[in-house]
């Protein structure tokens, strides 16, 4: 095969992972937004701390295990990222050395996708743990 179609065939294999990588920073950007929020209400809450009823000191205590949820979350899928950066310059350079990275490549994607997924776990108890502010 000519470098040409080496190099293209690497494109099309890349273009994947890279897609990934679009979603991944969109959640990514989610995930510290609502970090942000979460240390907003903690420095407002905290600012007044001598007059907080025990609910506001609860909601204290649930605010600092949402924040541990988050930061979880926010660096798995950060690893996630990472990892998958690792896949697409991993398939380049393969191509060019003429060397087989696939079982990295395949080992590195795995790895990728699970911390992806114990990142969105990590997410979705911070989620589940942010409906308790809602009254019923």
């Amino acid at each position: 095969m000519n470098p040409l179609m080496e190099v293209a065939s690497a494109i099309q294999l890349a273009v994947a992972p890279a897609f990934l990588l679009t979603a991944i920073g969109a959640t990514l950007t989610v995930m510290t937004n609502r970090l942000a929020r979460i240390i907003d209400r903690f420095r407002v809450l905290n600012e007044v701390r001598s007059k907080l009823s025990n609910d506001d000191l609860l909601e204290l205590n649930m605010l600092r295990l949402r924040a541990k949820w988050t930061h979880w979350a926010i660096a798995l899928t950060t690893l996630s990222a990472l990892l998958t950066c690792i896949v697409i310059a991993s398939i380049f350079i393969g191509t060019e050395i003429q060397f087989n990275f696939d079982q990295f490549i395949a080992f590195l994607f795995i790895g990728a996708m699970s911390a992806l997924i114990f990142g969105l776990i990590s997410f979705t108890r911070e989620v589940t743990l942010s409906k308790n502010v809602v009254k019923q």
